[in-house]
């Protein structure tokens, strides 16, 4: 697999990893100096790749350097709390 890049689409509170067509995304809710995790998705076709752990640790260093407060109600996302 090449490079993977990971967009951070704020707007719609997500980033997100897009390949042939297939969005893994990583959800999140600002409010505040507060961030709260809701959400990994990976459809069937990019399984396996460890998309969703690479999104999660991206996010996770997003809301650091943002000084956010970050909880998880997110149950993939908790593991790495």
């Amino acid at each position: 697999m090449t490079e993977i890049a990971i967009k951070h689409q704020a707007e719609q509170q997500q980033f997100v990893i897009e390949i042939d067509n297939n969005q893994a995304v990583l959800e999140y809710g600002l409010q505040g100096d507060h961030v709260d995790f809701s959400r990994t998705y990976v459809p069937e076709a990019l399984r396996g790749k460890g998309l969703a752990e690479r999104l999660v640790r991206h996010g996770l260093l997003w809301a650091k350097a943002q000084q956010y407060q970050i909880t998880a109600s997110c149950w993939y996302v908790k593991k790495f709390l």
